[in-house]
């Protein structure tokens, strides 16, 4: 599936100017349904509707559902359907069950943010939260300079376009595992989590998440309910962001620009060579 456009541009440079073409990311809706019995008969209805770069909507979809806190097993999935374009179902299993008050909370969620739809600041935390184990996991100081050439290397859309958010996971040595591009952070989160989950890898306890963005507090939320203990980003992270992975026993890493950076919670996890 297409995730980038070609079109006509009029480029200036200096005193110059002159047609040509450009790539842009693509930037399209997606309707998010569930399938579930509730005990009498099925019904289908609908969970959110996000604005992603098409592709990998089934990630997207289970991703969504685990790091929203709704699902906590691959098995709770039957099957996952693309409806159309820009309708996905997830169906799940006639043993799982869900609590469709908190699904009709009714997400709406842009690109950019991923709590745009939350009904209220209590639904704003995913519930269930486990704190991450301190002795599972650790990673060398000098492995983190690396990530960010590693994580770039293989951004093949955002060459294209320069508009793309990346996320992708490495091990504690800094070996590439995975990698997701999306026009929205939280949604290239959740395809990267979702393609996780779908395999039954999760709970992610030996990965660090690269996010090529900011540390905000949903993505911070989303790799808690994947079972991630370390996350490390090019931008900055929130004020909430930084309490939430200090609450979590959550590493956090912001600022990660060469062998440059910021550690926000979780300091421990890092051993030096």
């Amino acid at each position: 599936m297409p995730q980038s456009r070609e079109i006509a541009i009029t480029r200036f440079d200096g005193h110059t100017s002159g047609d040509t073409r450009d790539c842009v990311a693509l930037e399209e809706p997606v309707e998010i349904r569930v399938d579930a019995f509730d005990g009498a008969e099925r019904g289908t209805r609908s969970l959110s509707i996000t604005m992603r770069t098409p592709g990998q909507d089934h990630e997207l979809a289970a991703g969504f559902l685990l790091t929203e806190g709704l699902l906590h097993h691959p098995h709770e999935i039957g099957s996952i359907t693309q409806d159309t374009d820009d309708v996905v179902t997830v169906h799940l299993a006639d043993h799982a069950r869900v609590a469709w008050p908190t699904m009709e909370r009714h997400f709406y969620a842009t690109s950019s943010c991923g709590v745009c739809g939350k009904s209220s600041l209590d639904a704003l935390e995913v519930p269930g939260l486990q704190r991450i184990a301190r002795d599972r996991f650790s990673c060398r100081v000098q492995t983190v300079p690396l990530l960010s050439d590693r994580l770039r290397a293989r951004q093949s859309v955002f060459d294209q376009t320069g508009g793309l958010h990346a996320a992708a996971l490495f091990d504690g040595d800094g070996e590439f595992v995975d990698i997701r591009e999306d026009v929205g952070r939280h949604n290239a989160v959740d395809k990267l989590l979702g393609a996780q989950f779908l395999k039954g890898c999760t709970p992610l306890a030996d990965r660090l998440l690269f996010l090529s963005g900011r540390a905000s507090f949903e993505l911070v939320q989303k790799a808690l309910a994947a079972g991630i203990p370390m996350i490390a980003a090019v931008g900055a992270p929130s004020s909430l962001a930084v309490e939430l992975a200090q609450r979590f026993d959550l590493t956090l890493l912001g600022f990660v620009r060469g062998a440059r950076f910021n550690v926000y919670s979780g300091a421990w996890r890092l051993r030096e060579a």
